[in-house]
């Protein structure tokens, strides 16, 4: 059987830094159109890292679930297709499995963990619960040193394990290249069919040479040239959204955030005048964050920018609702609803009737996919307002530029655009607002409570030099939620703050962030001093998973 690892084993360094050594990237045209490294979900809690550390060696992947019939990975044309880890046996009544096609296709093949298993028993090979069980760091014996996926690693190097059935014999044709203490088939190799496999997880950092052996099967294993840059991401969406658009009118939602920021900005490129975006004030944002928007954003761009208030419209349709999942479905339809009377504003005011508004753009990024239960067979963590939240009748076509990116990647995005770091470099901010970061219903007493604190949160943050250092804190009110404390002499009865400084690279895995203690002891003492009814400031030291970022 193989598991997951521990998410603190599994933290994404940035694309431009490797902790591990790297192999050698051959040169490749930077005109090349980019190919695509298909990444089979088998429940791996962590296979969006192994589609991360794949555009870490500059080639384009993408995600796909187990249950996605043969054909269809291959109608893709695949340059490669890697087969993920996974909590199951493969002697299980309901493992999943993989249709022997996939390995006579003639598509290069990496299986990984449970991916290996799979691979070893389809073709021939044995995998049975030995007892030899390893979890953790563990040490790889390299028996090939010449192999094509360990060529130029050492012949001891510490791997990241967790399974517990094993393999003990490979396919025919496959020549064993590493073992462990108790594994004797830890890796496998058969260069004629371009077939290979790993017990071990590469992707994790703590296989310290995990990300030369997976460039080692892209490049030498595959061939496949590292083409895939931002550059890339930018001049194909640029010509998509052209093709898409045509002369038709588009607007786009502005939140604030990094990612529709970077949409606009993106489509914008592509189509120019025909883009007017719509800042919607749902009176959910932080403080300052409308001006913000209004000077930083159109200095940035010269985008044209409505702003529409309609905070008495969400606040009256978030009355009486404390559950987040219906809250963040409320939101989502009230945005579009908002957009929706804009549509014929925008029309009028421009002048240009006989070009209606039939596109929507959205800052959506892979995460929010992937939380939302979409695109990999995945379950539903949560909700986005942007993905499982819209209307079933929305009267928009959606653009999604960023659909297939990760934060980091935006981020590069950004720049290659040429936004200012002021907005590239923006800590995330959630869509739907302070309404998410208040556990319980949504009132405007609540809602100004929580800017004030969340105010100081950033002030004191920015101070100390923060704001590089920590990728997100989100600060979050318990609403319904009341402790005795001591203010004034007197007895008080208030709400306790939540402070939830993360650090991560593309949210999809995050560790609570270590900070100095005078700078949260700071936090404290102005907030229970300068925010009413509050009495209380408690530290949220949760990893995701189990925790996710928000709270809800």
């Amino acid at each position: 059987m193989a598991f997951s690892m521990s998410p603190l084993e599994s933290k994404v360094q940035p694309l431009h830094h490797h902790r591990r050594k790297a192999a050698e990237v051959p040169s490749a045209s930077p005109a090349a159109a980019p190919d695509v490294v298909l990444v089979v979900d088998f429940g791996a809690q962590y296979a969006q890292l192994i589609a991360r550390r794949v555009r870490e060696a500059r080639v384009y992947s993408e995600i796909v679930p187990s249950t996605m019939p043969v054909a269809e990975m291959l109608a893709k044309n695949p340059k490669a297709i890697i087969l993920s880890g996974g909590p199951s046996s493969v002697y299980a009544e309901d493992a999943p499995s993989l249709d022997r096609s996939l390995f006579e296709a003639g598509v290069p093949v990496f299986g990984m963990c449970y991916g290996f298993q799979l691979m070893a028993t389809t073709l021939g090979g044995t995998v049975d619960n030995t007892g030899a069980r390893e979890y953790g760091r563990t040490d790889l014996h390299v028996s090939k040193n010449a192999s094509t996926l360990f060529e130029g690693t050492p012949a001891e190097q510490p791997v990241w394990m967790s399974h517990g059935d094993a393999c003990s014999a490979a396919p025919e044709g496959f020549t064993v290249t590493a073992s462990t203490d108790m594994v004797p088939v830890a890796a496998f190799e058969n260069d004629e069919k371009k077939l290979y496999g790993v017990q071990y997880h590469p992707e994790v950092m703590h296989s310290t040479h995990g990300q030369q052996v997976l460039e080692h099967f892209l490049y030498r294993g595959a061939g496949i040239e590292p083409v895939w840059t931002t550059t890339n991401v930018v001049d194909e969406q640029v010509a998509a959204i052209r093709e898409q658009v045509g002369s038709a009118r588009a607007i786009c939602g502005l939140s604030g955030g990094v990612d529709s920021a970077v949409a606009a900005a993106l489509v914008q490129k592509a189509i120019g005048d025909q883009l007017t975006c719509v800042y919607v004030d749902h009176g959910l944002m932080r403080k300052g964050e409308t001006e913000q928007v209004e000077k930083d954003f159109v200095a940035a761009t010269g985008v044209q920018l409505k702003v529409v208030d309609a905070s008495e419209r969400f606040l009256k349709a978030l009355a009486g609702v404390s559950d987040p999942e219906q809250k963040r479905k409320i939101i989502g339809r009230e945005f579009i609803r908002v957009f929706e009377q804009a549509q014929a504003e925008i029309v009028a005011e421009s002048g240009a009737a006989g070009e209606p508004v039939k596109f929507l753009v959205q800052g959506t990024l892979y995460p929010d996919i992937v939380e939302s239960g979409g695109g990999t067979g995945t379950a539903n963590i949560k909700s986005h307002h942007n993905v499982g939240g819209l209307p079933e009748d929305l009267e928009f076509e959606l653009i999604e530029p960023l659909r297939q990116l990760f934060k980091d990647e935006v981020r590069a995005v950004g720049a290659e655009l040429g936004l200012p770091d002021e907005i590239v470099q923006r800590q995330p901010f959630p869509g739907p607002g302070l309404g998410i970061r208040i556990v319980g219903e949504v009132t405007e007493e609540r809602l100004d409570l929580l800017r004030e604190a969340d105010a100081i949160a950033r002030e004191e943050l920015t101070a100390a030099g923060l704001d590089r250092e920590i990728w997100q804190c989100p600060v979050v009110l318990l609403a319904d939620v009341r402790s005795v404390g001591v203010q004034g002499d007197g007895r008080s009865y208030g709400h306790p703050i939540v402070l939830r400084p993360v650090s991560s690279e593309d949210a999809m895995t995050a560790d609570w962030t270590r900070m100095p203690y005078d700078v949260l002891a700071r936090i404290s003492t102005r907030i229970t001093n300068e925010v009413s009814d509050v009495n209380r400031v408690v530290l949220d030291v949760t990893s995701k998973p189990p925790g996710t970022i928000e709270w809800e």
